[in-house]
């Protein structure tokens, strides 16, 4: 939608020594579109001017940020090619040690979430996400040089600790620039760093391994040591890349700032959305019913996602290939291999089309665009049954092969919808940010921390029927929650329509003065929920 195409608030023009004073100005709690903003009245846009300016905002945000989000993901993951590369045997994990390190990394990931968000506006984010990539990136270059299972676990605590602000800060971040139809894409965008991350954790792995041996270290080793510099490396980039929010980004012009400030803040309601922190926030996110349905639906999704993440490599090896093969066959699921023409699904895997990122990809866009999120999350959900239900079965490798392609691309596919859903139907940045964090946070601890990482044992071998089964059982779940939220979400639009409806046809006026209504966020009787 374009500018001319929105009813834009009253705004007065400002003195030139108000408009030069926002170049001087903090955060976006500063601004107050009351009348008495330092910045200028916001420009009529045409709908190609606004997407070009939008298209600038892509183009400085979402490189850096998708590429941190790389080796976040690569940093969590590595364990499961290192393990494959000689960190079990050197380290002696047996029995469950290896699933207790990978849970020690969740739980204090999960804590960390929530009080990261509340901290992200007041740090700056162009110092609070490259400072952390910073500080994650040397603990993995550490984890390279451990010598004991107690040494493992410890270090993968402060790896968890480190890595607890990036994704939710992130997803927070973008909802302060992004209007809520636009923040799927983004989302989609920056996520999708994640399936590249599968396709480069077991290419990267696979060329390290020929390390083996240097300056009398593992292979296993080196795959820590490198990645963990290079995640520092991008850190350092972030610090003069990365910019805080939109009233202060100085790569806009005044008048840009002020068009994305103003379409941002009456994105969800004709008066805009309150932006100074109090208790009663944290009240509301704890309390709203939203939060804990969509935390229901988010187990559904991330489990799989996890446990497709970090035992992949573990379950193809029960294909009957060699350490060298199974490392290169967890590249396909993310990222197939070469050539020129597609003619049918069992080619998809030996052509160098991207999967998952082409299913995650169509997904975000089509959902912007139809400002639908339910359909896609139970497309996704539908793929996970598939995939899962393949592999619990006593189906040969390569039908099983063939099943893991429907896991990865269902998984991550569905994720970035699940995140924006509940972003889109919470009104108030720090009512949204709390429950983002608390959304993602409990959702990890849960699912990922106490179950995605233990349900795939040793002694399962070759089917993890327990594995499998449990997380069909999640994707179950999401199967039932996902129509009750969107059961709810018409119920409530409808009937607010109808008091909306009743109002005009009498004559009256609102009830509720401008303030009240940004109080009430997505309690006001003009939010609309997005289904």
């Amino acid at each position: 939608m374009s500018g001319e195409e929105m009813d834009k608030p009253s705004l007065e023009k400002k003195p030139d020594s108000q408009v030069e004073e926002v170049k001087q100005t903090g955060s976006e709690e500063d601004i107050d579109f009351g009348g008495e903003s330092t910045l200028p009245p916001p420009p009529s846009l045409s709908a190609e001017e606004e997407r070009k300016l939008w298209r600038r905002v892509d183009l400085r945000l979402m490189p850096i940020l998708s590429l941190m989000y790389l080796c976040s993901f690569i940093d969590r993951g590595n364990i499961g090619n290192a393990r494959l590369d000689g960190l079990q045997d050197q380290l002696n994990l047996t029995g469950n040690k290896y699933n207790i390190a990978l849970t020690m990394y969740f739980i204090p990931y999960c804590l960390f979430e929530c009080p990261a968000n509340l901290v992200l506006k007041r740090f700056r984010p162009s110092k609070w996400l490259p400072g952390i990539t910073v500080v994650w990136g040397t603990i993995m270059t550490l984890m390279g040089i451990v010598k004991t299972y107690p040494q493992l676990v410890g270090v993968r605590v402060c790896l968890g600790v480190a890595e607890a602000g990036l994704f939710p800060g992130v997803v927070y971040y973008l909802s302060l620039w992004y209007p809520r139809h636009m923040l799927q894409l983004r989302i989609g965008l920056f996520f999708g760093a994640a399936t590249i991350a599968g396709a480069f954790s077991g290419l990267l792995a696979y060329g390290i391994d020929f390390m083996d041996g240097t300056q009398k270290l593992e292979g296993w080793s080196w795959i820590f040591i490198l990645e963990g510099i290079a995640t520092v490396a991008v850190g350092c980039l972030a610090f003069f890349v990365l910019v805080d929010f939109p009233a202060t980004a100085k790569f806009l012009t005044l008048e840009e700032r002020s068009f994305i400030v103003w379409r941002k803040k009456y994105d969800n309601s004709s008066v805009g959305e309150e932006e100074h922190f109090e208790m009663r926030h944290l009240v509301a996110a704890l309390t709203d019913w939203q939060v804990w349905l969509h935390i229901l639906i988010y187990f559904s999704i991330v489990g799989p996602l996890y446990g497709i993440t970090l035992f992949l490599p573990t379950i193809i090896s029960t294909f009957g290939h060699n350490v060298p093969v199974s490392q290169l066959l967890t590249v396909p699921p993310y990222v197939s291999s070469s050539s020129t023409k597609i003619s049918g699904f069992d080619e998809l895997m030996s052509h160098p089309q991207v999967f998952a990122t082409i299913v995650l990809f169509i997904f975000a866009y089509w959902s912007d665009k139809i400002k639908k999120r339910s359909p896609f999350i139970y497309a996704g959900l539908l793929m996970l049954l598939i995939g899962f239900s393949i592999n619990i079965s006593n189906a040969p490798s390569g039908a099983k092969y063939f099943g893991t392609f429907f896991c990865v691309g269902g998984s991550y596919a569905a994720f970035p919808g699940v995140v924006a859903w509940l972003g889109n139907n919470e009104a108030g940045q720090y009512k949204r940010g709390i429950a983002m964090a608390l959304h993602i946070g409990i959702g990890n601890f849960r699912q990922v921390g106490a179950m995605a990482s233990n349900i795939y044992r040793t002694q399962d071998k070759p089917r993890f029927i327990i594995g499998h089964g449990c997380e069909l059982m999640f994707v179950g779940i999401g199967l039932i929650c996902v129509p009750i939220a969107v059961l709810t979400y018409i119920r409530i639009n409808k009937r607010r329509d109808e008091i909306a409806r009743g109002m005009l046809e009498r004559g009256e006026k609102n009830l509720y003065t401008n303030k009240e209504l940004r109080e009430m966020g997505d309690r006001a009787p003009d939010f609309r929920y997005t289904l």
